[in-house]
């Protein structure tokens, strides 16, 4: 009997809880259905009655978008137009003629990228553009030029063109190619047996390209060590990042999970060929720049134990989008999952709202961060991003720096050093000289250039402030009087930065001269956070057993 009653209660309660499962389902949907059917209403009545005619795409499309931004910031809709920045983003290719370009008063070529039909053409930065197909520049913005120089790869476009070096007028048909980013941005060896890579991204067939440049690093006969640079690169495919781990990992090695909202979906990923090199020693390069798939790869690469991470605690993006299809062509990038590495820590910021002005990591307090370990045993920790094993600050650029990039100032006057220059000497070698220096500053004073510092312009607001809030009238001529003290003329002030906007111009016209691969090389040549890597490949005691793996 009372196993009966027993039976019977067991069967009520799972009655109820079945019950209760609808009810629960049967609210939510009559939620949303009350929801959307409150927004078609609103919709009606707006088209209906609103005073002004409203274009109602418009008003759906700025609805969609609002309503995902309160989801987290990577969550977005992808109209039917914008379908192409998909195939970017997943594979770094497109239709077109290989270059960028910008329009400080008319159209000109900004980078046309090396090898590919601008550059072949010999377009050159400052090329001015003058008609796209017959059709005049002048009146178009930069979106619709560049969408006029895309297209199917085999198609053509015609261009008529303003020489900067000749003022020649020339009409070119270029014939559109498969424009492809490498994830290697450049390869080479550094010093010693160091050699170093750029990963950019992670795009299909990354992996296959760092391979590649591995190999040919390899077959110089005295690589012993290796820089992989991170930093700046924003991610990419998860795909890609396991593979190129493989390249260095045993195979079969846990890198990464994803964990959803169903534990049914939740996925490892696996190293899953023999490795290249399983044992030579590995820096990994880093910054707040180095964001998703970046972070996985140096978080797995701290967590195994299979090297150095070094530089600044990376961008704190540890959420995995899905691109689903939508109806009429478009698409919806959602987050699905979370990344999990193999200490069990997500690279995720816990809280967007302690974020840097550019999204990274920002202060994250102490009673939200928890302690994980490494395959060894050291302690790493969660909270967002990843922190370095070795923090190295890079150096920061002045406000001077700053206002002549923002302004243009460096790029005009290196187009202006192309116009009267055949060639430079190589990326590793070449260097303004002080008569060139004098140059560039009497460029810039001819230009309306704003030359104050960060330390006066916080000092004019400040005696704005004391004015305002009538201050006692010492207080403002003391103010005023430190200003015109700090207060210097632009050419005292150039000169004053004189080595930090050198290398600038020379990062520049080295960029001209050899595309991006140039300016890369030109800059590792004063690069802090590359030399100590170094310093530590060439005395690796401090860090013997993250550098050499098989090392017991």
């Amino acid at each position: 009997m009372k196993k009966k009653i027993f039976k019977t209660g067991v069967a009520l309660f799972l009655a109820l809880l079945v019950s209760l499962q609808i009810a629960q389902a049967q609210s939510s949907d009559f939620k949303t259905g009350k929801s959307l059917d409150l927004f078609h209403n609103i919709l009606r009545e707006v088209a209906v009655f609103y005073v002004d005619t409203v274009q109602i795409g418009e008003l759906v499309d700025a609805a969609i978008v609002h309503m995902l931004e309160e989801l987290d910031p990577y969550t977005e809709f992808i109209p039917e137009e914008e379908n192409e920045s998909i195939e970017l983003m997943t594979t770094g290719s497109y239709g077109g003629v290989g270059a960028t370009i910008r329009k400080p008063k008319g159209v000109v070529f900004w980078e046309p990228y090396e090898n590919y039909p601008a550059a072949k053409a010999g377009i050159v930065q400052g090329d001015e553009i003058l008609e796209i197909d017959g059709v005049s520049t002048s009146g178009l913005t930069v979106d619709q030029c560049s969408s006029a120089m895309k297209g199917k790869p085999g198609t053509e476009v015609s261009f008529k063109i303003k020489k900067v070096k000749t003022g020649d007028v020339v009409d070119l048909t270029l014939r559109r190619e498969r424009i492809h980013f490498s994830d290697i941005a450049w390869h080479g060896m550094l010093q010693e047996g160091i050699g170093y890579i750029r990963i950019s991204g992670f795009t299909q067939g990354g992996s296959i390209e760092l391979r590649r440049a591995f190999q040919e690093l390899k077959s110089t006969g005295n690589l012993s060590s290796l820089i992989l640079d991170l930093r700046g690169n924003g991610g990419g495919l998860l795909d890609e990042a396991v593979n190129m781990l493989g390249l260095f990992l045993p195979r079969g090695t846990e890198v990464v999970s994803a964990r959803g909202r169903y534990p049914q979906q939740d996925v490892t990923y696996k190293t899953k060929e023999e490795p290249l090199d399983p044992n030579i020693p590995i820096v990994v390069l880093v910054n707040r720049g180095s964001a998703s798939s970046a972070e996985i790869l140096a978080g797995a690469i701290q967590d195994l134990d299979r090297g150095l991470v070094m530089g600044t605690r990376t961008f704190g993006k540890g959420l995995v989008q899905a691109i689903r299809p939508l109806n009429y062509n478009a698409r919806l990038k959602i987050t699905t999952a979370k990344y999990y590495i193999p200490s069990g820590r997500c690279v995720q910021a816990i809280d967007y709202s302690h974020r840097n002005d550019d999204g990274s990591v920002g202060a994250i307090p102490d009673s939200l961060i928890k302690e994980f370990k490494t395959k060894n045993g050291r302690s790493v920790f969660d909270g967002g991003g990843i922190t370095p094993d070795e923090k190295i600050e890079a150096v920061g650029y002045s406000r001077m720096a700053i206002e002549l990039i923002s302004r243009d100032f460096i790029w005009d006057f290196a187009v202006k050093y192309l116009i009267h220059h055949d060639s430079i000497a190589p990326p590793e070698q070449f260097a303004l000289t002080d008569s060139e220096y004098d140059d560039f500053i009497a460029f810039v004073e001819q230009g309306e250039f704003d030359g104050r510092s960060a330390t006066q312009l916080l000092l004019e607001q400040l005696l704005t402030t004391a004015k305002r809030e009538n201050y006692d009238s010492l207080v403002v001529k003391q103010l005023s009087d430190f200003i015109e003290i700090t207060t210097g003329d632009t050419s005292r002030e150039l000169l004053r930065h004189k080595a930090e906007i050198k290398r600038l111009i020379e990062e520049e016209i080295c960029c001209i001269f050899f595309y991006q691969k140039g300016r890369i090389r030109s800059m590792l040549r004063n690069d802090i956070q590359v030399d100590k890597a170094i310093e530590v490949l060439l005395d690796p005691q401090k860090y013997k057993k993250l550098l050499f793996p098989q090392t017991k």
